[in-house]
């Protein structure tokens, strides 16, 4: 049997490699499931449960009868109140015809690389980029361009390579604010680079905005509120990491309306909607003001335990992350005295630990002798964590 090209472009290269990210993650799953010590830091997936409001918002549609065909972009409340949200944040004037609401926010990051990407075109990215960034436009039949953000420089981006990487095929930039895996939030500075290279190169700007809520060291902005770029920017988002909602897979794409329009064409071949009660449980959380506070607090309070139990370790080094709910560690000097590679590492320390973390390589060249951790995990099981790292990175020092 023959498949098709898509299939084909999705199992080679940088979109290969993105999807193959997850194996070890699945392994820890699987290992978890038969009841075996295991400590897993590999995936961005709460571990705190929906706020019981939301909850109930849900429970109370699904009671009333809501399992019924919605409209394809979302209802019209939903839609209203995410875009007064975003008004209100981004000061950008939107109404409910700006807003798509999608299957979570990697949904959106579909639907708008099929919209402003075709065969043969180019989005560019500052990399460490989110692993399904390159598979995604892919999909579109397009070609991920990363350029390079050292570690040597905290991870920001280098804005001069990204603008010198702009050729005829590009038609979009792929934006993580905050970035997953480093944590970086884009300074105002540096959103307004971007937003000039857009504007002069004529350039779309998927903006994956996800993390917003989890800012902690420095203010999120949004690249939509630059200058002539409200036009030119769809803004990616969702309740996923604010509210602990993965599993519920409602997130939204805010664009121009032409754009939304192009939305509504494909939603009706990929999506046709979402269900009414998931849609009744997001509508209650941007109505609840405090759980993203919460939410916030505690991925600090997780953080900060992760950065002192990473501080007791020798070899290591790690970046303080502005927000989201992964660090990136620096295992290169240890790496290269023992002659392992970052994935053997990671293999390694599972194996002989328990303890699943993600090969930063899977997240572009300048990740490359990284491993990204999750502060997805109750602040115990991440100092369990640390210590079990400790205990690993010792045996090694003796061992070579």
């Amino acid at each position: 049997m023959r498949f098709s090209p898509l299939v084909e472009r999705l199992s080679a290269g940088a979109a290969a490699e993105g999807v193959g990210a997850w194996a070890i993650h699945a392994r820890a799953l699987a290992a978890k499931a038969r009841g075996e010590d295991v400590l897993i830091l590999s995936v961005g997936d709460p571990d705190l449960d929906t706020p019981a409001p939301i909850r109930a918002a849900a429970k109370a549609a699904l009671d009333a009868g809501d399992t019924h065909y919605t409209g394809i972009l979302g209802r019209p409340e939903l839609r209203a109140r995410v875009a007064a949200w975003f008004a209100e944040r981004a000061r950008v004037a939107v109404g409910p015809e700006n807003v798509m609401i999608t299957a979570g926010a990697q949904n959106a990051l579909y639907f708008a690389a099929r919209c402003v990407l075709g065969a043969g075109d180019e989005a560019l990215s500052p990399e460490p980029t989110y692993v399904s960034y390159a598979p995604t436009v892919t999909a579109a039949g397009a070609t991920l361009i990363r350029t390079p953000s050292p570690a040597e420089t905290g991870f920001r981006p280098d804005l001069d390579a990204l603008e010198a990487a702009v050729t005829p095929r590009a038609r979009a930039l792929m934006i993580g604010d905050p970035n997953n895996p480093t944590g970086v939030v884009l300074s105002p500075k540096e959103r307004a680079r971007i937003a000039e290279i857009a504007r002069a190169h004529d350039l779309w700007v998927i903006a994956d905005t996800v993390y917003a809520a989890l800012a902690f060291e420095r203010a999120h902005g949004w690249i939509a509120s630059e200058p002539g770029m409200a036009e030119r920017t769809v803004t990616v988002g969702g309740v996923s990491k604010s509210h602990a909602m993965t599993g519920w897979r409602v997130g939204w794409a805010i664009g121009p309306a032409p754009l939304i329009e192009a939305f509504d064409a494909l939603g009706h071949c990929a999506l046709y909607g979402l269900p009414g009660f998931a849609q009744a449980g997001a509508l209650a959380a941007l109505d609840d003001p405090t759980s993203p506070e919460e939410m916030r607090a505690v991925y600090r309070r997780r953080r900060d335990a992760l950065m002192a139990g990473l501080a007791q370790i020798s070899g290591l080094r790690v970046e303080l992350p502005e927000a989201g709910m992964f660090a990136l560690v620096d295992i290169r000097p240890l790496i290269r005295e023992i002659g392992l590679s970052t994935a053997a590492f990671a293999e390694r320390l599972f194996q002989a630990e328990g303890v699943s973390v993600l090969d930063g390589a899977a997240f572009g060249p300048s990740a490359a002798g990284h491993l990204r951790l999750s502060m997805a995990a109750p602040e115990p099981e991440i100092e369990a964590a640390c210590r079990r790292l400790a205990r690993f990175v010792g045996g090694l020092g003796r061992s070579g």
